[in-house]
């Protein structure tokens, strides 16, 4: 199984960058936006962080075994878009 790592792009400017050195094994791509999304919605349910004034800026820069990156997700992607909540 191929392994992700999430660096976490943070920071007024967004010029910080939180490696991950230790990465997860997922079973692929969308696995790992799937993983991704789950982890920025504990972060955002979890304490205040100094560090991170507003997570809804930040990103996860995911990157393969290779280093090369293979996603960028934003964490405000975990908000619904108007059109997700409305039924048919």
């Amino acid at each position: 199984m191929p392994r992700y790592f999430f660096n976490l792009r943070y920071g007024p400017h967004l010029d910080k960058l939180t490696v991950d050195p230790e990465g997860d094994e997922l079973a692929d791509d969308e696995a790992a936006r799937e993983h991704a999304l789950q982890i920025v919605r504990d972060l955002v349910a979890g304490p205040a962080s100094f560090a991170v004034r507003d997570w809804f800026a930040c990103s996860f820069e995911i990157e393969d075994e290779n280093a090369r990156r293979v996603l960028t997700v934003p964490f405000s992607d975990i908000v619904p878009e108007e059109d997700d909540d409305q039924t048919a």
